[in-house]
């Protein structure tokens, strides 16, 4: 091993071949704790103290293998100068970050936010080292700023600015229609149904792409649903649902309202009641949930914004605990009694019945990118422009930003013609009840317009949305929200905005010679 490494008490530490021993290893120590390991198989005692650490341990599980995994690296980097992490100076830390981030003789160089989020996790240890001894000082640079509330925090000196529109990209609603009918329904360009087109699964897929699309929330958040969460509630006689999502689904641990079209809750109910309730027959007819390890099942559910959930484990133990501090692994095992046995609380679920990981969604994304490049992929005679986009590409996270692009652009029709407002009527409704930027970050869940606006909106930033909501014409109908024409404009003179007619079509003169 020339590396130092990083094992997990509970999961690959136990059993795994080359895992090196660890004397007391039951001691202190709980499920998920990072164990370091130097490349000369020793333990060191004080990284496996920061493992076992209330700072560590806070954070999510995804947070905890990444930060343990870019020390992992630095402590490999460190020790090829022959240093000790606790022998670490600033300089250290900026070759380390050089190399990483700008080095022409690395090959592998990684962005600006992978240099930051690795300059975070160093920084967390560094505090944490400081504060127990090990180090007499933190190398990380820091610097103290003052907020806009008047509060002094300490800011990290040495981050990269991160472009705005950096992997992110967004659709237009009729480009994220064609995306649901070819890569999930199975329809070719024509929009007829592929031969052989077997369609397991395609009302889940659907639902879940919907729902995302229609009402921003993250992977997480809207993958570890329960049956009870989803929005059914209708939002006065409006076209919108209300539901809530828990607070420790959310990036930020804070519990929020959020907002879906009613189509999308009609698509998750006929979900639940045809290949959802057929998969959870089939599981249970096979007797998968009896040997759920683990299973909780549900005695109760408290009604009201604070919900507790009352549940017995399989030893007979009852326990109760809010609905707001259950992770999604917990969720994983909440079940209810069904008339013919244990069913899962968990929405979305596999062939098998069982709760879908919301990391599997962009296995299933990216399935559905491949399927609309084999449809829409010019033929072989076409010359492609490498310029143009040919077929819609999507993840779950461009859902999110497509929302914000919508709901943004929505809400200035709303404000300029459903209510036929002056501009100065417009900025008194803006100082009275929030412009339409302040109400996306509202939907969003951020804790800033900053990130609403630099990152989630770039592509609009330059825009005077009001002259381009003038250009269009006006919406009839049902369709009063469907403004393709003015997200053809949106494409036409932005960057990331996936539209098909503007990028998706190959020029007529294409053709090789």
């Amino acid at each position: 091993m020339s590396a130092w490494r990083v094992f997990w008490v509970g999961s690959d530490w136990v059993g795994r071949s080359g895992a090196p021993e660890l004397e007391g290893a039951g001691v202190g120590m709980r499920v998920g704790d990072a164990v370091f390991v130097s490349p000369d198989h020793r333990i060191d005692p004080g990284l496996c103290r920061y493992g076992q650490s209330a700072v560590f341990r806070k954070f999510t599980t995804e947070t905890r293998r990444n930060y343990a995994g870019d020390l992992v690296l630095l402590l490999t980097f460190l020790t090829s100068r022959r240093r000790h992490w606790t022998q670490a100076r600033d300089q250290d830390l900026k070759d380390f970050k050089d190399w990483r981030f700008s080095a022409p003789q690395n090959p592998g160089r990684v962005g600006a936010s992978k240099s930051n989020r690795e300059l975070a996790a160093f920084a967390t240890f560094f505090k944490w080292a400081h504060k127990n001894q090990y180090v007499p000082v933190s190398p990380v640079t820091v610097r103290d700023a003052v907020g806009m509330d008047g509060a002094v925090r300490e800011v990290l000196e040495d981050l990269e600015p991160v472009r705005p529109a950096a992997g992110m990209h967004w659709l237009t609603p009729r480009a994220w229609r064609l995306w649901i009918d070819i890569g999930l329904r199975g329809q070719t360009a024509q929009g007829l149904v592929e031969p052989g087109w077997l369609g397991r699964l395609e009302d889940r897929n659907v639902a879940f792409s919907r729902l995302v699309v229609s009402s921003g929330l993250r992977r997480q958040e809207a993958g570890s649903l329960l049956t009870f969460e989803t929005p059914h509630q209708r939002l006065g006689g409006s076209r919108y649902c209300y539901g809530r999502v828990a607070a420790e689904a959310t990036r930020a641990k804070a519990a929020r309202t959020y907002y879906a079209s009613s189509e999308s809750t009609r698509d998750i109910e006929s979900y639940a009641e045809s290949s959802r309730a057929w998969a959870v027959r089939k599981a249970q007819a096979k007797g998968r949930y009896e040997r759920v390890a683990g299973l909780r099942s549900v005695s109760e559910v408290s009604p009201g914004p604070r919900r507790v959930v009352c549940w017995v484990e399989r030893d007979g133990t009852r326990c109760r605990q809010a609905l707001d501090r259950l992770t999604w692994q917990d969720r994983t095992l909440l079940y209810t009694e069904g008339s013919q046995g244990p069913e899962p609380l968990w929405l979305w679920l596999n062939e098998a019945g069982l709760p879908l990981n919301p990391h599997s969604w962009d296995a299933v994304f990216r399935t559905a990118n491949l399927r609309c490049q084999a449809a829409l992929e010019p033929p072989a005679g076409i010359r492609a422009d490498p310029h143009r986009l040919y077929w819609p590409y999507a993840t779950v996270q461009a859902g999110r930003h497509s929302f914000a692009l919508k709901m943004l652009v929505t809400l200035n029709q709303l404000l300029d013609r459903r209510f036929g407002l002056t501009a100065r009527e417009r900025r008194y409704y803006g100082l009275l009840l929030g412009d339409p930027w302040q109400m996306v970050q509202g939907l969003l869940g951020h804790a800033t317009r900053q990130v609403t606006v630099e990152r989630y909106l770039a592509p609009v930033r330059h825009l005077d949305l009001a002259a381009l909501l003038r250009e269009a014409e006006n919406p009839q109908g049902d369709e009063a929200f469907d403004l393709d024409e003015v997200f053809a404009k949106l494409a036409r003179e932005s960057d990331g905005i996936q539209d098909i007619d503007v990028r998706m079509t190959p020029a007529p003169a294409a053709v090789a010679e």
